[in-house]
């Protein structure tokens, strides 16, 4: 047999296996893998589950949602307004944000923050919701 045989002939080296790093206490476990990013179509469809009592659009056609922050480790911003500094829904509004992006696969925190400037006005509404309050 030829050298040139020999070596097509040899079975393939077997991968070394993977070992956890390690340090004078001991032995690690390997890092989490990096989590799924979230998916900010995700969080603006449950937005628009969330209504103003008064008004029968949803605040995310409204206009209401000024910023949408996804951080890669799953924390979620969202910077939104009232309609009114005396809106009666202003307690359980920020709240029912909170609870509807906590719905969102791969969310791990979520911060509303009900943010004043600059003021909420008819101009900030979709098409959609102006044709709903027959605004158009």
């Amino acid at each position: 047999m030829s050298d040139e045989a020999a070596i097509t002939e040899q079975p393939a080296a077997a991968a070394a296996p993977v070992h956890a790093a390690w340090t004078p206490e001991g032995e690690t476990p390997p890092p989490a893998p990096p989590a799924a990013r979230v998916d900010e179509g995700k969080i603006i469809e449950m937005l628009k589950t969330v209504f103003d009592p008064e008004i029968p659009v949803d605040i995310y056609e409204l206009g209401l949602i000024y910023a949408v922050e996804i951080a890669d480790d799953g924390r979620v911003k969202i910077e939104m307004t009232l309609t009114t500094p005396s809106c009666p829904s202003a307690q359980e509004l920020p709240g029912q944000v909170e609870e509807a992006v906590r719905m969102v696969p791969g969310v791990t925190d979520v911060q509303v923050e009900v943010v004043w400037d600059p003021p909420w006005d008819p101009s900030r509404m979709s098409e959609d919701a102006r044709l709903a309050l027959n605004m158009y």
